[in-house]
């Protein structure tokens, strides 16, 4: 069944997700879980529902071109509604955050204006846009870590690297994806302003740092981790280099590059959680 766009608009798996991978991050931190985790759970999830939902209210426009079908253009969400709607879950997520630390406080309220201005302005600019979104997924480690404090957030630096280094890559190919809209728009991505052969070759080498970064968790959790990160490796590898011959944004679509980057970093996320409980 069709979830209702009020609740779309929000996408509850992405949120989810992200609420998880800060639980995480506070185990790998701590080698523990307690009770207190599952506010930061839905603190994560609160904040990035509402990013979620300010960026579709922002790109109604470009979402016209294209993804007609999300819940904005196809009129099952007024503008209006979704304003109110991410509001709501900016301030319900800072004011949870209050009950965690300073450090977690400072990282939600930075986020939350990150992700406003990501959605006004900075999605338009030639790779701070994807630089902002690649930062914000790695934070949601840090976030997770920062519960135990700054040394927390420290001992979950690597795993940011590695996930900020693979989410740059997929931000390029979807920027390289959406090149029509963002013209019509007047954005200056890296595609629109580098062309699709760059923004592929871009995206390719950090897909390479986000490999090589992640043997360094070896140090932490031997060879058991290193046999399961190579196979993740490896699919990373083949999404960023499937699309290196495109060079308009149709035949980056088809080799479903960003998809095959997703479930890269799904199984690197199912290995670092099965790494951390294993040692």
């Amino acid at each position: 069944m069709k979830l209702p766009g009020i609740i779309r608009i929000l996408r509850p798996a992405n949120a989810m997700v992200a609420g998880l991978a800060a639980i995480l991050g506070y185990f790998i931190a701590s080698g523990t879980v307690v009770p207190g985790v599952l506010l930061l759970l839905a603190i994560v999830f609160l904040v990035t529902a509402g990013g979620n939902t300010i960026n579709d209210y922002a790109d109604a426009g470009i979402d016209r071109v294209n993804r007609p079908g999300r819940p904005i253009p196809s009129g099952e969400v007024s503008p209006r509604q979704a304003w109110y709607e991410a509001a709501l879950l900016f301030v319900a997520g800072i004011i949870l955050s209050v009950f965690t630390n300073p450090l977690c406080l400072a990282i939600a309220v930075f986020n939350s204006i990150l992700l406003v201005s990501y959605a006004y302005y900075l999605k338009r600019t030639t790779f701070l846009g994807n630089a902002t979104v690649a930062y914000l997924s790695a934070s949601i480690f840090l976030f997770g870590g920062a519960y135990l404090g700054p040394e927390g957030a420290v001992t979950v630096v690597p795993i940011s690297v590695i996930t900020f280094s693979a989410m740059v890559s997929r931000e390029l190919l979807k920027a390289a994806e959406d090149v029509e809209g963002d013209e019509k728009a007047g954005a200056r991505t890296v595609p629109v302003r580098f062309g699709i052969r760059a923004t592929v070759l871009f995206s390719l080498a950090a897909a390479v740092l986000a490999v090589v970064a992640s043997i360094y968790p070896v140090a932490w959790w031997g060879w058991p981790y290193l046999a399961g990160i190579v196979p993740v490796d490896l699919l990373i590898l083949a999404g960023s280099l499937s699309p290196v011959r495109c060079t308009d944004p149709g035949c980056v679509r088809r080799t479903r590059a960003t998809s095959l980057l997703k479930v890269g970093m799904f199984g690197a996320l199912v290995v670092f959680l099965a790494a951390a409980l294993l040692t």
